[in-house]
């Protein structure tokens, strides 16, 4: 079936929330509609003419990018600049724009996940907090007869998520009364009388950002035409987010054998490396931030970090991570470019699951400014 764009990213947000980028940063739809049908998305990193003209060629109903491209107010459109005149070109053809930029770095399963497992690192957590959500409690009552369905429902939905376990909840079993009036259309019983059923109580927790969700699971498989639950928030636990990743390898090695791992494993023909003055650097511990993260740094070290990946170091930074003992590795902003395919994958499992007629392209233009000679 087609799929509304409305439908399209209200699943993208399921998985990758607006509220989780960083204060300021501009996520979201910044040109065209959602309020159309669409059966043709590109995904990219950037937004540049080159880009817009590869989307005009292949047809592109919406283009989602990491980097938004309008990160600051835009004063006039000049078409006779180029990077103003895409966007009266995106305009033109009807192709809207959708930027998913730092909330794409801290999810669960995003980016920074997406590095450490390329580089063959183990993530323990993330580098530095940026987001903490309270749980709320659920319990549902229902025919004792359905209760594992809704079990499942919830749990597919994401409750019961506790630390390195899913699924939990818990059930007792008691009785349920009620009496019809001469307008409801009960499931059990009948108008004017009372009726007794054995029903279950499952209680499940989950973050709260996922109250909706959970909600709609339950009243999609709930037999009851009016829904009997309880919902209320809850002090512990609580659920963090963060920007950034560390981690440990499988094995100790020299500084010079990981860089070039990480030039292998992101297809660099270089790289900058900061070594300590005063030591000799073995690598097992390991945090990464893509994108320009280098303010970051004084996280890695009291995480006691043996090498920090991250782009667009500065001169000065560079310095004082040297002084404070810390290898560090610049492969560049362009490795943030591994989001295309990753998010690619994702999108052809959510067309599978939803039945949807929709065709996904990654981009083939090269946006990267940098060479090395």
């Amino acid at each position: 079936m087609t799929v509304d764009g409305n439908v399209f990213i209200r699943k993208f947000e399921e998985y990758c929330p607006q509220w989780l980028a960083e204060d300021g940063d501009p996520v979201g739809l910044h040109i065209g509609t959602l309020n159309k049908p669409i059966q043709r998305v590109m995904m990219t990193l950037d937004v540049r003419p080159e880009v817009v003209k590869e989307a005009i060629d292949k047809k592109i109903d919406l283009l989602i990018a990491k980097h938004p491209p309008i990160f600051r107010p835009v004063k006039r459109l000049n078409t006779d600049v180029p990077q103003e005149k895409m966007y009266a070109d995106l305009l033109k053809h009807d192709i809207a724009v959708y930027a998913a930029h730092t909330n794409m770095d801290i999810i669960e399963d995003g980016l920074n996940d997406w590095f450490c497992e390329l580089l063959g690192v183990k993530v323990e957590n993330y580098l530095v907090k940026t987001h903490e959500r309270h749980y709320k409690k659920l319990a549902v009552y229902i025919p004792v007869e359905q209760a594992e369905e809704l079990r499942k429902a919830l749990a597919q939905a994401g409750a019961g998520q506790q630390g390195n376990y899913d699924s939990t909840s818990f059930t007792t079993i008691g009785q349920g009364r009620f009496r019809p009036n001469d307008s409801a259309h009960p499931a059990i019983g009948e108008a004017g009388q009372l009726e007794k059923v054995q029903e279950a109580k499952v209680e499940v927790i989950f973050p709260e950002h996922l109250e909706q969700k959970i909600l709609r699971a339950m009243y999609a498989v709930h037999p009851y035409e009016e829904v009997a639950y309880d919902l209320f928030k809850i002090d512990e636990p609580t659920k963090t987010w963060g920007l950034g990743r560390i981690g440990e390898l499988s094995e100790e090695m020299p500084l010079d054998t990981f860089v070039s791992k990480v030039k292998e494993a992101f297809q660099l023909d270089g790289l900058r490396v900061v070594r300590p003055t005063e030591k000799e650097v073995m690598v097992k511990r390991v945090a990464i931030c893509g994108g320009s993260g280098e303010k970051f740094y004084p996280h890695a070290l009291s995480q006691k970090a043996d090498v920090y990946i991250t782009g667009d170091i500065y001169y000065h930074t560079a310095q004082d991570m040297q002084s404070a003992g810390l290898a560090a590795i610049d492969p560049g902003h362009y490795i943030e470019s591994l989001c295309k395919e990753k998010f690619i994958e994702k999108f052809e499992s959510w067309k599978k699951e939803e039945d949807w007629s929709i065709d996904f392209f990654v981009s083939e233009t090269d946006t990267n400014p940098f060479q090395f000679n």
